[in-house]
């Protein structure tokens, strides 16, 4: 068994050496390039910069046609599709195959922490540990891009004021988007200036608010970019429009904070429900080691109980923050 999980964890370190290797970017390339002829104006090596540039340069090259290969491959399918849209509402420079190699590297990084650190040697809390590990980054995804949009939607009403005072001194839409990508804080003002970079590269103004609205898939923006193109076509006072619309989201925020200061309560009780039994059992693994193996090893028993906790806990958990989860 030990043997198995040092190759185990030999394999791993390789997948994980790869994975980094993977995802460095034409940025890296370009740092040890001027690193290099900084170093060599400096006299500090005699070496070659060119034969230095060129081995870098082929170096990623294979590693980009690799990559390249399997991102074409991925991005044909449906799953490819919205993983790069998941990636793309997180603001993640990764591509669709990076995305795919963090789930190997993450389920071996787990298994060697359980298996040597944590459970030390108990294989099945091990395999156990690895499942756990696969979903890691798809949860971190999720969080950046929750956490993202929670930060646009606050932001809004501000945009929404800009935008107002740069129509009424005499701006045209692209150039009060323009003037928003220059003075609004992130991610704002990154979002507003793709739009403006599509319009720029020939996107229709439609298509490029609607790769936005795609970006960030927010409620409140869905209404904005439809009062934009309602305006553009019938005519009418944008900024009065858009100055309704900051109202009335603001006014939405405001209600929102309230809610969820009175239902605090309830959300810290679900997390204290679903996470004290893992908690309690890990803690009594590290501190009495073999107390609860008895509960993985006994298919007969253990195995059913172990299955019927964790359905309890994930019903619970879903029932109370369905209860706390009030829509506006």
């Amino acid at each position: 068994m030990i043997i198995a999980a040092g190759i185990a964890g030999a394999v791993a370190l390789v997948v994980i050496i790869a994975g980094i290797f993977s995802v460095r970017s034409e940025r890296d390339l370009l740092e040890e390039r001027l690193m290099a002829e900084r170093q060599a104006d400096d006299g500090t090596f005699g070496y070659d910069i060119e034969g230095y540039q060129e081995e870098a340069e082929e170096a990623v090259s294979l590693r980009e046609r690799a990559m390249g290969s399997l991102d074409t491959a991925l991005n044909e399918r449906d799953w490819g599709r919205r993983v790069r849209t998941q990636l793309a509402r997180a603001d993640l420079k990764l591509t669709v195959a990076e995305y795919a190699l963090l789930h190997p590297i993450s389920m071996a990084a787990l298994f060697i922490l359980s298996f040597f650190a944590i459970f030390r040697g108990n294989l099945i809390l091990g395999v156990l540990a690895t499942f756990v590990g696969f979903f890691v980054p798809r949860i971190y995804v999720a969080r950046q891009a929750s956490q993202r949009l929670n930060k646009f939607e606050a932001q809004l009403p501000d945009t929404l004021g800009l935008w107002v005072n740069a129509l009424r001194s005499g701006y045209g839409v692209l150039q009060a988007m323009d003037a928003i990508s220059r003075d609004a804080p992130e991610p704002t003002a990154t979002e507003f200036m793709r739009v403006v970079r599509e319009v720029s590269l020939g996107i229709d103004v439609d298509d490029a608010l609607e790769h936005m609205l795609e970006r960030v898939d927010s409620e409140d923006l869905d209404l904005v970019i439809t009062a934009v193109n309602i305006q553009r076509e019938v005519g009418g006072n944008l900024a009065e429009i858009l100055e309704v619309i900051a109202h009335t989201i603001r006014e939405r925020i405001k209600l929102k904070g309230e809610i969820r200061v009175l239902t605090t309560q309830g959300r810290i009780t679900g997390y204290l429900i679903s996470g004290l039994p893992i908690i309690l059992a890990l803690f009594l693994n590290v501190v009495s080691n073999g107390f609860i193996s008895p509960l993985f090893e006994n298919r007969g028993c253990g195995w059913p109980m172990i299955g019927v906790g964790f359905a309890l806990i994930g019903i619970g958990t879903a029932v109370i923050q369905k209860i706390v989860d009030i829509e506006i």
